[in-house]
């Protein structure tokens, strides 16, 4: 629950101390921060994120156990102490890497932390931009999990600990073959990774690096639920919806190179 995580929020306006109050969180300079009745909170302006309908997808089609390959390669990295997922969305995978300790979601998008706070009674779900500086305290998470979300490389260095993991999940240009040039969905550049990797390098080493390829067996709504929870569903029209309907039932390659980094 929020309460705890806490004491690792800052206050985004001055990097003050915060405490909840009720049914909000406050620094000593009179910040104020009302906790939603769903149980997170917003620590600063926000960035657009995904939307009520894009959550409502990913959800459907985690809750399957679609990608299950993938949770099994992050959850030998559970650590016991703090636990970031920045960009957590629901937390579906947050709350497979946590041991005993609590878990902080950072997310842009209300409607996922929605779910997020609920997804586990140690998590702590905050809606902020990823872009901008996190409200979170300095050196505090024993592992940051990113999946499929933005990296601000600096920041996520600067909240781990120096003996700490970043765990960072990204697709191939394997990933959805099947799918991509039947539904003319985007596409992942062959180089992502090492783009990936050359941008962390500043603040992180490469310390583990492995791809899962993995063939799901999607039916329609598989289909039309991996489309509508992701970027994609930002170009979804009724062309794209009528190709889903005619698929037959598809086989599909999953494809996600998991990298655990150092701290430089």
């Amino acid at each position: 629950m929020l309460d705890d995580v806490v004491p690792f929020l800052v206050c985004p306006n001055c990097a003050g101390d915060l405490e909840r109050e009720g049914a909000a969180l406050r620094c000593p300079r009179g910040h104020s921060f009302d906790v939603a009745k769903q149980g997170y909170v917003a620590l600063g302006p926000l960035a657009a994120g995904d939307t009520a309908e894009m959550v409502a997808a990913r959800s459907a089609f985690l809750d399957k156990g679609h990608y299950a390959p993938l949770v099994d390669a992050l959850t030998p990295y559970a650590a016991p102490g703090l636990v970031i997922d920045a960009g957590a969305g629901t937390g579906f995978y947050l709350k497979h890497v946590l041991t005993t300790g609590p878990g902080l979601a950072l997310d842009s998008s209300k409607a996922a932390l929605k779910r997020a706070a609920k997804a586990h009674h140690r998590i702590g779900a905050v809606a902020c931009d990823l872009w901008r500086p996190l409200p979170v305290r300095d050196a505090c998470a024993d592992l940051v999990l990113n999946v499929f979300a933005p990296r601000n490389p600096a920041e996520l260095r600067r909240v781990l600990r120096s003996d700490g993991l970043l765990v960072v999940a990204a697709p191939t240009a394997d990933h959805l073959r099947e799918l991509v040039s039947e539904l003319d969905l985007l596409t992942v550049d062959a180089d992502k990774q090492e783009r990936i990797d050359e941008r962390l390098a500043p603040h992180f080493a490469v310390h583990r690096q492995e791809t899962r390829a993995f063939t799901m067996d999607l039916d329609h709504a598989d289909i039309a639920a991996l489309v509508g929870m992701g970027p994609n569903a930002f170009h979804t029209d009724a062309q794209r919806d009528a190709r889903i309907a005619a698929l037959p039932t598809k086989s599909v390659t999953a494809s996600v190179t998991v990298t655990a980094y150092r701290p430089r």
